[in-house]
């Protein structure tokens, strides 16, 4: 089922049960947002995707990633009023992660250099970050999507992070970079240098197995017999870097094809 709604006046579609952003962006309306994909549950942790809702004379500001669309509601997008919520979100923000670029170019766009809420003391704490905002989307990610869950949060207050248990490498991490590919503001880096792969965030280092082809560095073993485990080809494939897949996937192609 549908339902209809207006969003900066216009009026749209969506179907129920729709996150309102989702909806929006599908519209052809900008909303920032750190903390959504939608793949994932929402979370609704950054507070940037802050949209005003009016339906039957009244008003609220709320976050539009973990709101379904309703029908017959007014949403404004840019309003004054959610411009000034949004600066004091990215001054919170900034805050946590002060030299981040991702956050620096955000908070820009809405006339905010610095923030009031930033002290000097805090520094340890930002480089020991390295630009997490702590969104939950490696660790979603990780859960939902992977099906691993590796990763979780600890601590409260400044000493709130994410991680693996205790803050340690996670043992159950496979090291296949989804983490890295979802996190907004490039805090989770995977590197691949001399036949071993970095998560540096994770202190974790997993050996790169090589292709049963060429004997090109491919993917951590452990994601690989993951992938076995999980789909459904045969299992020499996976041994294969993507070169040689490619290749051999032609090969196979060309000869069907004279069959």
């Amino acid at each position: 089922m549908t339902v209809k709604f207006r969003i900066n006046g216009v009026e749209v579609e969506a179907e129920a049960g729709t996150s309102l952003l989702d909806a929006i962006r599908r519209s052809g309306f900008e909303v920032p947002s750190l903390c959504h994909h939608e793949a994932l549950t929402p979370y609704g942790a950054c507070r940037l995707c802050l949209v005003e809702i009016a339906k039957g004379g009244r008003k609220k500001i709320t976050t539009s990633c973990n709101y379904e669309v309703l029908p017959d509601i007014e949403v404004a997008t840019d309003s004054p009023d959610i411009r000034r919520h949004r600066a004091l979100v990215l001054e919170l923000l900034l805050a946590e992660a002060p030299e981040n670029p991702v956050l620096r170019a955000l908070a820009s766009e809405l006339g905010v250099v610095s923030s009031r809420f930033g002290r000097e003391s805090d520094a340890a704490i930002h480089a020991d970050r390295g630009g997490c905002i702590l969104c939950g989307l490696c660790v979603r990610v990780c859960d939902e999507i992977v099906g691993v869950g590796a990763l979780g949060f600890s601590g409260r207050g400044d000493k709130r992070g994410v991680g693996g248990p205790y803050m340690r490498a996670p043992e159950a991490c496979i090291g296949c970079g989804s983490c890295a590919y979802v996190c907004p503001t490039g805090a989770v880096y995977v590197s691949d240098m001399d036949g071993v792969r970095r998560i540096r965030k994770w202190h974790l280092e997993l050996k790169l197995a090589k292709c049963t082809q060429c004997g090109n560095p491919t993917a951590p073993r452990e994601h690989i017999e993951y992938l076995k485990r999980k789909i459904s080809l045969p299992s020499y494939i996976f041994d294969l870097c993507e070169g040689c897949k490619k290749q051999f996937y032609l090969e196979k192609t060309f000869s069907l094809g004279h069959m």
